[in-house]
């Protein structure tokens, strides 16, 4: 039985040097050195989404410290646990002539628990709710933040590879030109000027080509920082022209952000823990008691024992909270200040993020579906007329530049459209674009809900509900 295998030209001289150790060990490595020199796998820009998901580490930062609030806020609720005292000493007992009468040890031990004015507790444990409803945003603030970097990062990868292609392409074109008008005997000055001008085009394509390729890999190295991957792993992104919808009209995209957006739910939720804590602080001028039963006896004698109830509190008992109170109620003040001005900030971030995305949505319509496919055959088709001489040097070197131009251009402007519809997205909470599963099928968006946990608050509102 023999096996075929298909190897790379640029294995023959490494088998020939392995074929004294044997044809086990030669086949092995050579099959190691063709998976080292295999492509990345192409993901998709959904794929890269799930996996970030799932291997970024800063989200465990955020689940971590939902999982703490909630820890807290189990027992938020509950009373101080009891406490048992227990004290010992010595007694002596004299008469009235001071003789001494008698003398042993005494103790005495008790068991008291703290007791609550009403309504206390249920402020502690609206506080601790609250703190569970703010990390919960921050959670959910944070996943739909990194599915628009990945996203947005994604399709600067998939351009950056593009551009340094092309760029590539024509720096290289540039350079055989060179070459045959180098062999050929120049006649006249102005042979000699177009090879130096197609040579210096060719040194400034060169760095452009350069620049784009630094730029794949920062992208590169981006998207495997966020998807939790080594940051020099290959990867290779999709080509998949992303959905861009018609923007919404601005009176909705308005309204869901007063709803849905992650940063004015959070400075409400923010605004309502800061007045429970007024009203904690009001609450907490009467101080808790304890009450509990307690004994006392002497050893030896059974005559004398004492058992009872007994009760303690802090003195005075009306305690002086009034900058407690002034504290909390400046602290609400400056949330509901700073739930007013975050307001402002994402209604100026919805408009400009619109009128951004519906500019680049424009231009990108003037755009001919196939125009990049146009530009790169005109770009042929001057190369080819240029050596027969038919085109110009200028209008080859124009047409070049332009091509390379025109690509940037587009990829650029997509590229800025969605990263405008990213922002709509995480400012208004809304699903605008069209998504796909990991393999590439599209999907239709879920309609945007608000969660539960999610309080609506205003600026204006004196104080939110209590307990």
């Amino acid at each position: 039985m023999s096996f075929l295998i298909p190897m790379n030209p640029s294995f023959f001289p490494l088998f020939r040097s392995l074929a004294g150790i044997g044809a086990p060990v030669a086949l092995t490595l050579i099959a190691t050195a063709a998976i080292a020199e295999k492509p990345a796998a192409e993901a998709t820009p959904e794929a890269l989404v799930a996996e970030a998901l799932g291997h970024n580490a800063e989200l465990g930062f955020y689940q971590s410290q939902l999982d703490g609030a909630r820890a807290v806020g189990r027992v938020a609720g509950r009373l101080d646990l009891p406490k048992a005292e227990f004290q010992a000493g010595q007694i002596r007992s004299r008469n009235l002539d001071q003789s001494l009468a008698g003398e042993g040890a005494m103790w005495a031990a008790s068991v008291r628990q703290s007791f609550e004015w009403p309504g206390r507790l249920g402020l502690r444990k609206a506080i601790a709710n609250q703190d569970v409803a703010l990390a919960t945003l921050g959670l959910e603030a944070f996943r739909r933040e990194l599915s628009g970097k990945v996203r947005e990062n994604a399709l600067g990868l998939a351009g950056a590879e593009e551009k340094a292609r092309v760029a590539e392409a024509v720096a290289e074109r540039f350079r055989a030109l060179r070459e045959v008008l180098v062999q050929r005997d120049p006649a006249g000055i102005a042979p000699q000027l177009e090879v130096r001008i197609l040579e210096a085009t060719e040194l400034t394509l060169r760095r452009r080509a350069s620049e784009f390729a630094l730029a794949v890999d920062a992208e590169r190295t981006r998207l495997n920082l966020l998807r939790g991957a080594a940051l020099d792993a290959p990867l290779r992104v999709k080509s998949l022209p992303p959905e861009l919808p018609t923007c919404p009209p601005l009176e909705r995209l308005m309204a869901a952000a007063n709803t849905n957006n992650f940063e004015l739910r959070t400075r409400a939720a923010e605004l309502a823990q800061q007045g429970f804590r007024v009203d904690l602080a009001r609450h907490e001028r009467w101080p808790a008691f304890e009450v509990g039963p307690m004994t006392m006896g002497q050893d030896g004698s059974t005559l004398d024992r004492i058992v009872g109830v007994g009760v303690a509190f802090p003195l005075p008992l009306w305690q002086p909270r009034t900058a407690n109170i002034a504290a909390a109620e400046a602290r609400r003040q400056q949330a509901s200040a700073l739930l007013a001005a975050a307001r402002r900030e994402v209604e100026r971030r919805v408009v400009t993020a619109a009128r951004g995305y519906d500019s680049r949505l424009a231009e990108l319509s003037r755009w001919r579906a196939d125009v990049v496919a146009q530009f790169e055959s005109a770009a042929d088709l001057a190369d080819r007329h240029y050596r027969l001489g038919a085109v110009p040097a200028t209008t080859y070197v124009e047409l070049q530049k332009q091509y390379l131009d025109a690509v940037e251009a587009h990829l650029d402007t997509r590229r800025e459209a969605l990263g405008a519809l990213v922002e709509l997205e995480q400012a208004t909470g809304l699903d605008l674009a069209r998504r796909s599963d990991p393999a590439g099928r599209p999907v239709s968006a879920p309609s945007p809900t608000t969660p539960p946990t999610a309080p609506a608050a205003s600026a204006s509102t004196p104080a939110p509900a209590r307990p």
